[in-house]
């Protein structure tokens, strides 16, 4: 019948419609569910290791160790990819390091050896250098090779950059074993810092790690070429810079293989500083450096002096007795107990 075969006809058109759109809510439905399980998994803990594509892997770890390692979370900006590109305000990584494990350090030790970016790598160094004001950390940071990474920093030109590295290797030095690795930097940091502006932190910076380096006879050696630089300094720098470069002066003057240098160096401004008026700091140190340069002297007949040689240390202490004996007397009475002991030593030395 047609009405029948009408209403079968009917009949098949609806079952088709009906399971197309059973098809579209499936599909759907499967979407959401696609959709719900790619939040549920970024939730959980994002992107697993094998989602990371080759050659990214740095990039990936970044924002988890400095998580790991700073007092707030980071955020990268929309666009930004990896470590080179976080902004100064998307991490902030503690000024205090004590609390920082091995694993932390060799991670920080990889990101500041792969990034490029002068605010990382400040940041980096800056959490790194406090590590290693903990003598334990200072080998853990040697043993991971992190020594040469903090070294190769040096040679960054951003003036930031190499200031925070001169300060984290500072705090390295302050272990034997680290020293006999760092000596190498040490004609290095001379330069920079003859070069460096004067009074700069940068210029601060590269003394204190050279009066680290110079607490023991090792490589004085190394720093006999720049004895005048040392003494420029001295002449023109303001106080913090004197007391500084004056620390590195005494620690050679201990040495009696540099007497002889630092004798025939041209340092005529020397005996200005016998004098009351100067910081107690410079001037107990200059008193101790001149006792120290006597004493040895004394000592070593051997040592070849150029007697002809004017304005040098040896005549500034020698040559005119009686303006040196007048300053001396003078500062007997000095108001600092401290300052008055090691003139009386410097002029038992010189009768």
């Amino acid at each position: 019948m047609r009405e029948s075969g009408g209403s079968s006809v009917s009949v098949r058109t609806g079952l088709v419609a009906g399971l197309v759109a059973g098809l579209a809510v499936g599909a759907g439905l499967c979407y959401c569910v696609y959709r719900a399980s790619r939040r549920r998994r970024g939730r959980e803990g994002g992107p697993k290791r094998g989602d990371v594509r080759p050659g990214q892997e740095h990039q990936a770890a970044a924002p988890t160790l400095l998580q790991k390692v700073s007092a707030m979370p980071v955020i990268s900006s929309p666009g930004r990819k990896g470590p080179e590109n976080l902004r100064r305000e998307d991490v902030d990584l503690p000024k205090s390091s004590h609390d920082l494990e091995a694993h932390h350090i060799q991670n920080l030790i990889r990101l500041l050896d792969s990034t490029k970016d002068p605010t990382i790598q400040e940041q980096a160094l800056v959490t790194l250098s406090n590590s290693a004001a903990f003598s334990a950390n200072q080998d853990i940071i040697r043993n991971l090779g992190g020594l040469i990474v903090v070294g190769k920093m040096l040679s960054v030109p951003d003036t930031k950059v190499k200031e925070k590295a001169l300060n984290a290797l500072n705090n390295l030095s302050m272990n034997i074993k680290n020293q006999e690795e760092m000596k190498i930097y040490i004609t290095i940091v001379c330069e920079e810092t003859d070069s460096s502006p004067l009074n700069s932190e940068l210029q601060l910076a590269g003394l204190r790690f050279l009066t680290n380096m110079s607490v023991t006879n090792d490589y004085h050696y190394m720093m006999t070429s720049f004895i005048p630089c040392f003494l420029h300094m001295l002449l023109e720098g303001n106080e913090r810079t004197q007391v500084q470069v004056l620390k590195v002066l005494v620690n050679l003057s201990a040495n009696p293989a540099m007497t002889e240098h630092l004798l025939n160096a041209q340092a005529p401004f020397l005996l200005s500083l016998f004098d009351a008026c100067i910081n107690k700091e410079v001037l107990l140190r200059v008193l101790v450096f001149a006792t120290n340069l006597i004493k040895l002297t004394q000592k070593d007949k051997s040592i070849t002096v150029h007697h002809h040689n004017e304005g040098s240390i040896f005549s500034v202490l020698w040559g005119n007795t009686t303006e040196c004996a007048q300053k001396l007397t003078s500062l007997l009475y000095h108001h600092d107990t401290e300052v008055k002991e090691q003139v009386a030593e410097l002029i038992m030395q010189r009768c």
